[in-house]
């Protein structure tokens, strides 16, 4: 079949060439690409003796998508080499090759695609396909899926195929069968009396089921796993509410220890928006809800569903070091997010006003109970546990509170003030069996200063505070830009504060970049602080390393 499919979009790709010059005239090619290379140097320091990493010098990932249209057609392919991977990346991504090829027909009421794509139903909870570049992580579906909107308000969708898992081909039932249909009807837009109502609301419903071979050699395994949920959004005025709820037949698998208990995921989230403020809260509960196209898969692939994160997304330096990633076999939690606009010319705003936000989170295990009288919480081959539905387990997987202010002071300058306080249950959440929980204040202060109107400098100071773990942290860094094109940054992690004075380490950057339209090169030579990388609450690992990056992107 990607033979075919292959001759079918170089075909389109290649025909329009040799065409009349006003049947070139409709036709567009366009994509995008990213080259990421890592030269690896020895450093005593890191406890790295030689210049090898993963029994490599370079690492190098690299991918482009190539897209063509012509009217309601469209084709393209993604090609992406590992030569090898960086370290921290899954090493069955090692090797190059057409990684996606697809083709769609598109018109106002019908879409149908063949080949490698990508699909969400709702939240996710049932079904989410996507690929995420800084994670390696891509479990894009191979078959066929089609959208039709039989009339304005009501989208239905449907999909069949195998999921991409790195370079290995479907074959002799290695993976399961993913079919899905989705429904959505936006009765606004369907009942003509309600066209003009301040009262907006959105049904959905949603059903997926894999189909996998039974090979297991010790339990009896269902061939078909189905999962179904419900949502909908609901806006009065102001406020608007959501919520979606996900249930599993039971699905025994490497990642829940083989327990044949159903799986189940709720999330509701209310809000409220006015000028000046806006109030978020959610709440969130899983229960056993890892969905694999493989029972026996543990790594980051083959997951049919997504189970998003309900934590503040840190990106500064010191306070990305205790990312949280979601727990598929059981959390419940909730958010509250507050923002507001201190009006300009008050007290406290000043000439420019002043914005103010506070988040909390918090994420606990769910509360468990034996499934029976002679089996233990978790026992393979059983129930697996009891758990009430609203109650908290006393566990905390991670506690987060984050208050933020961000102040401009004149026409030049501007700052952010931070403080975060977490809570992080790193046993849990990274695999340091053993370790305490991690009790870390961290506070940072970020500061712009425009010296014209093309130049600028920013700079940022941070401070991390634990007893646990590594200790205290020290970070800044200073960075230069003259826009649109270039800038330079200078960086340093430092852990003062380890107990260990051999480890007490400085993890120093330097990165210069140029921009040129949608052009971007950035190299980056410095230390790695070993660590976890996570987005959308999927992590990946990341070894300490010394030495050049080096990155190119672009899209035409």
């Amino acid at each position: 079949m990607k033979k075919a499919l292959a001759l079918i979009v170089l075909s389109f790709l290649f025909t329009p060439m040799v065409k009349a010059q006003g049947f070139l005239s409709k036709s567009e090619v366009h994509g995008n690409f990213e080259l990421d290379g890592m030269y690896y140097q020895a450093d005593d320091a890191l406890g790295i003796t030689d210049s090898i990493i993963n029994g490599n010098e370079f690492g190098f990932n690299g991918f482009a998508d190539i897209i063509y249209t012509l009217g309601n057609f469209s084709a393209g392919l993604r090609y992406e080499a590992y030569l090898p991977p960086i370290a921290g990346f899954d090493r069955n991504l090692d090797g190059q090759g057409i990684a996606n090829l697809w083709a769609s027909y598109t018109t106002d009421r019908f879409s149908i695609t063949i080949g490698d794509f990508y699909e969400q139903f709702g939240n996710g909870l049932t079904l989410r396909t996507y690929t995420e570049w800084s994670l390696g992580y891509d479990n894009a579906l191979k078959g066929a899926r089609f959208v039709f909107s039989p009339i304005d308000g009501i989208i239905l969708k449907g999909v069949y195929g195998v999921q991409r898992y790195f370079w290995t081909k479907y074959e002799n039932n290695n993976r399961g069968i993913v079919k899905g249909f989705d429904a959505e009807i936006n009765l606004n837009d369907v009942f003509n009396g309600m066209s003009d109502s301040k009262i907006k609301l959105t049904l959905g419903g949603s059903a997926v089921s894999k189909y996998q071979s039974d090979q297991n050699p010790f339990y009896k395994m269902p061939k078909n796993v189905a999962a179904f949920a419900g949502r909908f959004n609901l806006g009065i005025n102001k406020f608007n509410f959501s919520s979606e709820y996900a249930y599993k037949i039971n699905d025994p698998s490497a990642i829940n220890n083989y327990i044949y208990k159903p799986g189940a995921a709720f999330i509701f989230s209310g809000s409220y928006s006015t000028k000046g403020l806006g109030i978020y809260a959610q709440f969130k509960r899983v229960d056993n809800m890892s969905y694999k196209s493989d029972q026996a898969v543990t790594s980051n692939a083959l997951d049919i569903n997504f189970l998003p994160p309900l934590i503040e997304a840190h990106t500064y330096m010191l306070a990305a070091m205790y990312p949280y990633a979601t727990q598929p076999n059981g959390e419940i939690g909730f958010q509250i997010a507050i923002n507001y606009k201190v009006p300009k010319k008050s007290k406290i705003g000043g000439k420019y006003g002043m914005g103010v936000s506070i988040n909390y989170s918090q994420m606990n295990n769910i509360d468990r109970s034996a499934p029976n009288d002679t089996a233990y919480i978790g026992q393979s081959g059983t129930m697996g546990w009891n758990s009430d539905f609203f109650k908290f387990g006393k566990q905390i997987f991670n506690r987060d509170l984050t208050i933020e202010i961000d102040k401009k002071f004149n026409k030049k300058f501007k700052s952010t003030f931070k403080y975060i306080y977490q809570k992080y249950d790193i046993a849990t959440i990274q695999g340091h069996t053993g370790e305490p929980i991690v009790n870390a204040n961290i506070a940072i202060i970020d500061m712009t200063y425009k010296l014209t109107s093309k130049k600028a400098l920013r700079w940022e100071l941070q401070g991390l505070w634990t007893k646990e773990d590594k200790g205290d942290w020290a970070a800044a860094l200073i960075e230069y830009t003259v826009s649109p094109h270039w800038f330079i940054t200078i960086a340093d992690q430092y852990n003062y504060g380890n107990k260990h004075s051999n480890e007490k380490i400085h993890y120093y950057t330097g990165s210069f970049g140029y921009t040129l339209n949608t052009m971007r090169i950035a190299l980056t030579y410095g230390r790695q602080r070993e660590g976890v990388v996570c987005v959308g609450g999927v992590c990946r690992q990341v070894p300490a390393s010394n030495g050049f990056s080096l990155t190119i992107s672009g899209s035409f």
